[in-house]
């Protein structure tokens, strides 16, 4: 992983796993025939979100549905609709926010299930393919548009949203900008680049702007990379390594600490802090179509955008 040394290892738990009769491999799969060259898959589990009550909601990105997971590892369609649902985020005031690959930036009503499409694209053009989100301790947003772009066509973009300033380009060029997670303190952005294999440390300075950006960890193998990352409070990491079937944990310093192995596939695409003491991490498994989960002895840090920083709807020019 590093040149730090070895970390130690285990293996998670199965928490849940897709009922069958809610596989969906009967059914042809644009997104599914294009990235993974299959046209056919029963789902691809991603965006963890643990609410606060303890449910765990995560998205199906190749057939338009999120979930619902009790406690007793049950499956309930929360939505399903005409989209490609990726990073899911809860705001404070109870909505779901969702990046999608394909609409982009919407807002979902629990309760009603109505979505709104709040942001579609940048400078009159449409985003490139919306992959994870995660809101400041202010409210601000912070989003991934990652599109297919890689090492040949490094185009990605990472993007900010606030009530105050409305969108702001921060990244671009970018070879495959996935996970985003944000430091304790609000002021360092750590961003996935899958096809890099690594992991960007984006300084956030208090004027608005952004400090010098640097490879924060550079990991190898695998035959994917870096996908949904997740900080603790004491300012580690957790990267889930999408091709390894792993989440690699790290100190405030980048140290390695422990790798948990997934005992299903090895698509781990994401991983979420969660639990009555925010010492669960729940991990995404999307070749089995699982949630996999794991104690650790720091909690994670809260992931709830500031009730009444946002207003409805923002201008998309």
């Amino acid at each position: 992983m590093t040149g730090h040394g070895k970390a130690a290892t285990h293996t998670a738990e199965v928490a849940a796993t897709i009922p069958p009769d809610q596989q969906r491999d009967d059914r042809p799969s644009g997104w599914s025939a294009e990235v993974l060259g299959v046209d056919r898959v029963g789902s691809f589990l991603e965006g963890p979100c643990v609410a606060p009550c303890g449910g765990v909601y995560v998205s199906d990105l190749a057939h338009g549905r999120i979930f619902r997971i009790g406690p007793d590892g049950g499956f309930t369609t929360l939505l399903e609709y005409d989209g490609q649902p990726n990073g899911l985020a809860l705001h404070a005031d109870g909505r779901l926010f969702v990046a999608d690959y394909r609409l982009g930036l919407l807002a979902v009503d629990r309760t009603t299930g109505e979505i709104r499409r709040l942001v579609h694209g940048y400078r009159l053009e449409p985003f490139r393919g919306l992959s994870d989100l995660v809101f400041g301790p202010d409210g601000t947003l912070y989003f991934s548009d990652q599109g297919q772009s890689d090492l040949r066509f490094p185009t990605g973009r990472l993007f900010r949203w606030s009530a105050a300033a409305g969108l702001q380009l921060l990244m671009d060029e970018i070879p495959s900008p996935n996970g985003v997670a944000l430091s304790p303190d609000g002021r360092i952005l750590y961003v996935a680049v899958t096809r890099a294999n690594c992991v960007y440390r984006v300084p956030l300075r208090r004027d608005g702007a952004i400090g010098k950006v640097g490879i924060y960890l550079q990991l190898s193998g695998g035959h994917g990379g870096p996908d949904g990352l997740a900080c603790d409070l004491s300012g580690g990491l957790a990267v889930a390594h999408f091709g390894l079937g792993a989440v690699h944990l790290f100190d405030a310093l980048g140290r390695p600490l422990l790798t948990v192995r997934s005992p299903l596939g090895a698509g781990t695409t994401n991983a979420a802090f969660g639990g009555p003491d925010g010492r669960t991490l729940f991990i995404t498994e999307a070749e089995s179509g699982s949630l996999l989960s794991t104690r650790l002895d720091v909690p994670g840090l809260p992931l709830y955008g500031q009730a009444g920083a946002w207003p409805d709807a923002i201008d998309t020019r």
